[in-house]
Order: structure tokens, then C-alpha cells, then sequence
């Protein structure tokens, strides 16, 4: 993994402690834990849906989309929202709204289980872009756009993990 992606995952880590930590609802989860990676986040469910309903805060979305391989433009239409809406968050770093919330946390799922199967962000983004046969000939990137369509797109990233081609 190149160097720049293991430093964001660094810093992925020491945001998800702190907003868990700062968070009464995630204490009960991680209350003991000295350390938490975002890894460690993504594999507790509770603790992803109370983050959810209170919402993620602008600085782990900034490094959540720094972590994937999405522009902004991408993110804009995942959160339904413009690119200005997007930039409003930035200056008065607020928290977003639960939708907007269970999709960051979405993206950041299915970006971890690409970087997990394709090893980096180019590859990962090089597959998402590239119409595929086995999701009807739709590029994964498009159905990234909605559950339904992200749990297919998960489902043939596990698939390739596992070599199962369809």
C-alpha cells in the first residue's frame, strides 16, 4: 500500500478515536479500548448506526474522502447534495444529517473491502469505472448510488476476493 494511503489510514484511525471517544453513545462499545482503528469501527455495527443517528462530523468526512477513491463531484450525488452544500459543511464544520451519514459510512465500507480486494485506490477506482459483465453490464461506480446497488457491488467484490468470477 503506498505510503500517502497508509498515512491517511493513520489519521482515519486517530479521528474515529477521538469522535468515538467524544461520543456517550459509542462509549459503552469502545469504553475499555485505549486505541480504536477505523477498521475496528467499521466491524461494530452498533456503534456504526449510534455515529449515524448522531451524525458524522465534517473531519471524518474529510478524511473519509480523502480514504476513497471518489471526487467531489462523486460524493455530491452519493449525499445528494451540491458541491456548494458540500463546501457550507466544510467552513462550518457541522455534522451531517443521518442520511447523508449512513451514506458516508457506506462508501467508506465499500472503499475498504475495494482496497482489501485490489490492493489500491487506482485499481480499485480503474474497476468501478469499467463496465462489468456480472452487474448486467453497468459500471460499479453507478450503482453505488442507491443500498441496492451497493450491496451487488459489494457482493461481486467478494466474489473476486474469493475467486468466484461470474
Amino acid at each position: 500500500m503506498p505510503e500517502e494511503e497508509l498515512n491517511i489510514e493513520s489519521q482515519l484511525n486517530q479521528e474515529i478515536y477521538t469522535v468515538i471517544k467524544h461520543s456517550d453513545a459509542n462509549n459503552q462499545f469502545f469504553a475499555d479500548k485505549d486505541t480504536l482503528t477505523f477498521n475496528d469501527f467499521l466491524s461494530n455495527r452498533l456503534s456504526i448506526i449510534f455515529l449515524i443517528r448522531e451524525g458524522v462530523p465534517y473531519s471524518l468526512f474529510s478524511l473519509i474522502q480523502l480514504y476513497t477513491p471518489f471526487s467531489e463531484k462523486d460524493w455530491s450525488k452519493f449525499l445528494d447534495i451540491s458541491i456548494k452544500s458540500l463546501q457550507r459543511y466544510k467552513q462550518s464544520a457541522k455534522q451531517f444529517k443521518s442520511l447523508q451519514s449512513e451514506k458516508i459510512i457506506e462508501m467508506a465500507e465499500v472503499t475498504n473491502i475495494g482496497l482489501e480486494v485490489f490492493g489500491d485506490s487506482t485499481k480499485f477506482k480503474l474497476w468501478l469505472d469499467t463496465p462489468n459483465f456480472a452487474l448486467g453490464g453497468v459500471m460499479p461506480m453507478e450503482l453505488l448510488k442507491d443500498s441496492y446497488g451497493k450491496e451487488m457491488v459489494v457482493g461481486e467484490l467478494t466474489r473476486i476476493n474469493y475467486g468466484i468470477l461470474s
